[in-house]
């Protein structure tokens, strides 16, 4: 498998395990208008979750997380304001979510899901 592939198989896979965890998937792939994206929107109990999957085939050079750095979370925070400015700004709970997905070929895929891994900055 190529990079998008191992990627979208970990979309997959992530938004199976968030459904079978108590998570309703409300979007997969948003892409904001301000050039903001999130990889899966879902509900978990009376929270909205902005998740950012990660993918790896291997744990050689650490963990699938340290990938979602300042650059990326930026792109996350916009995604996820886009997404509420849709909703007229709801005075809701939000968080942000890094779901980390480990393909070794022959084992079954290790799934682990960071919550509330990163906050909007306070000048948000």
């Amino acid at each position: 498998m190529n990079r998008t592939e191992i990627g979208s198989m970990g979309e997959i896979i992530a938004a199976r395990w968030l459904s079978l965890h108590g998570r309703r998937v409300l979007h997969r792939n948003y892409r904001g208008v301000n050039r903001g994206e999130v990889d899966i929107i879902a509900r978990h109990r009376d929270v909205l979750t902005f998740i950012e999957v990660k993918t790896r085939t291997s744990t050689a050079f650490g963990r699938p997380a340290d990938a979602v750095g300042p650059d990326k979370q930026r792109l996350i925070q916009r995604g996820a304001q886009d997404w509420l400015r849709l909703l007229g700004h709801p005075r809701i709970k939000f968080r942000f979510d890094i779901a980390e997905i480990v393909l070794i070929e022959g084992e079954l895929p290790h799934v682990h899901v960071i919550e509330n891994a990163f906050q909007l900055p306070a000048s948000s």
